[in-house]
């Protein structure tokens, strides 16, 4: 499939996935608001989430993706197979040991998380008991990412993409089925986050034999293949992951702040993460394997040409997407949350951390779009020395803006270090000669800023004299569906006229290639 193809694939399913996910977040908020029991859970989650994205979907995948395109370009399917279940059975002994040692390490690991949790009576006892229940999670999830690299490399993307709505699903289902006969709702949707690991497991590996890759028990042995793959593991987990390390410090100074601070990041963060799982992480899915074949067989203004391509998309549909959330964030998250135990001081709370996530959004996605590059040459070295100075970066701005900004600032440093991350990447392949912007990119960049403001505006205005009429929850909503209607026919017309891109043009790179 083109690239174009491929990642409005990831997109739709991901697109999916971030539905139900920010409905999950509305039964959270109508049962637990931004208490004491949300901000336990929401740390206990982050645990085995946290890990999952450092170790398996960002770290492995990286790693592995490159390894198992060389293996089925040069010794075919049937050696492929081999290696993706030594490297399962490797895998998994691995996390069951790793998940042992979590389970007995609870409460403490929960103290190095969130250390503020002790100034509520209870607080860390209740998140110690939620990890304990949500981190075997993490291994179910990490042979996910496995079965996901596999189908991948293989250019079938839908049934990974798919896999998030999984936890959504039975998340949202523990959360209303059990929480009449748990202790906490936080139980219940513990419970339920433990079931959707076991799901989304099971999924894939029906996928994975449906595409004759099925991955059958072996002893688990360190082969040369597998240590070349560990080796490259460990460098590319903060590499791959600079943006979760990121929220990790947020979650850390946000739990000495005040209570409700790491709920009021966690719901903005949900919002966020609709654009920024819907295209930047399409984007990357699509184009590591892609850019791995075209620079194997030797096709490098291929790979320069795809990567353009998608940095012009990543723009094109995050940078609109951030103006919007800037312009009317108060009204999303009215209304997608403001029920039920979560009022508005916390809706207003949520969007002063939204804003400032926004502002980053498209420096996330040039991330996703900047990193397969090194990747895709087996190179995770140097995005581990970017992610570093990253994170160095990062506490030191939340350190500055945490004292003026309360949680705010936290948002607003993750933000800043995110184009920090995305400029010293572009730089470095640039110096080596492995990525240059070309002309397309040069001319099209400012007109989708251009376009965006031209959006922005009315919806700003919209926002100041419309939205404090709107009462009652059916008003809103109608409004903020006009809105956002209105907000995307504007930036279509907007960026059409001012030659931002051709939707034509954008209509035939979906069609499907020979």
């Amino acid at each position: 499939m083109s690239l174009f193809r491929s990642i409005a694939t990831v997109s739709g399913f991901t697109m999916l996935s971030r539905v139900t996910g920010l409905a999950r977040e509305m039964m959270i908020a109508h049962y637990m608001g931004a208490s004491w029991i949300a901000d336990a859970f929401f740390v206990a989650f982050r645990f085995p989430n946290l890990f999952r994205s450092l170790f398996a979907e960002g770290a492995f995948n990286a790693a592995f993706v490159p390894l198992l395109t060389r293996k089925l370009a040069a010794e075919g399917p049937a050696a492929a197979q081999a290696f993706a279940q030594k490297a399962l059975a490797v895998m998994a002994l691995v996390l069951a040991i790793f998940v042992g040692i979590m389970e007995l390490a609870m409460p403490w690991a929960i103290y190095g998380l969130a250390p503020g949790f002790d100034q509520v009576p209870g607080k860390i006892e209740l998140a110690a008991d939620l990890a304990r229940i949500c981190f075997p999670y993490l291994l179910f999830i990490s042979l996910t990412a496995l079965q996901a690299g596999v189908l991948n490399s293989l250019g079938r993307f839908a049934a990974a993409a798919g896999t998030p709505v999984l936890l959504n699903v039975v998340g949202m289902t523990g959360l209303w089925a059990l929480t009449p006969v748990t202790a906490t709702p936080g139980h219940a949707l513990a419970w339920g986050t433990f079931a959707a690991g076991i799901a989304q497991f099971l999924w894939l590996a029906v996928a994975v034999r449906k595409a004759g890759m099925g991955l059958g028990p072996v002893l688990p042995r360190l082969t040369p293949e597998v240590r070349t793959l560990a080796r490259r593991i460990v460098p590319g987990a903060v590499g791959a992951g600079v943006y979760q390390v990121n929220l990790l410090v947020n979650t850390i100074i946000a739990s000495t702040v005040a209570n409700g601070a790491v709920s009021y990041l966690n719901y903005a963060d949900r919002i966020n993460q609709l654009p920024l799982g819907v295209i930047g992480v399409a984007i990357g899915t699509a184009l590591l394997p892609l850019l791995s074949r075209q620079i194997k067989e030797g096709r490098l203004q291929d790979a320069l040409d795809s990567q353009n391509r998608a940095l012009e998309l990543g723009l094109l549909l995050t940078v609109p997407a951030a103006a919007a959330l800037m312009a009317i964030g108060l009204p999303v998250v009215q209304v997608l949350f403001q029920r039920g135990a979560f009022g508005p001081a916390e809706s207003q709370a949520t969007a002063s951390a939204l804003s400032a996530f926004a502002l980053g959004l498209p420096a996330f996605v040039l991330v996703k779009a900047l990193v397969p590059a090194f990747f895709a040459r087996e190179d995770t070295r140097t995005p581990v020395k970017v992610a570093g100075a990253t994170m160095v970066v990062n506490i030191a701005l939340n350190l500055a803006l945490v004292g003026p900004l309360a949680h705010v600032g936290m948002a607003l440093a993750t933000a800043l270090a995110a184009w920090f991350n995305a400029a010293v990447l572009a730089v470095l392949l640039a110096r080596q000669g492995l990525f240059t912007i070309d002309a397309r990119l040069k001319r099209r960049a400012p007109r989708i800023v251009l376009a965006a403001l031209i959006m922005a505006a009315p919806l700003a205005a919209a926002h100041h004299y419309l939205w404090p009429r709107a009462e009652g929850a059916l008003a809103a909503g109608g409004l903020l569906a006009v809105m956002v209607v209105a907000g995307i026919t504007l930036f279509a017309a907007s960026a059409q006229a001012l030659g931002a891109v051709r939707w034509a043009e954008v209509k035939g790179q979906m069609r499907r290639r020979p």
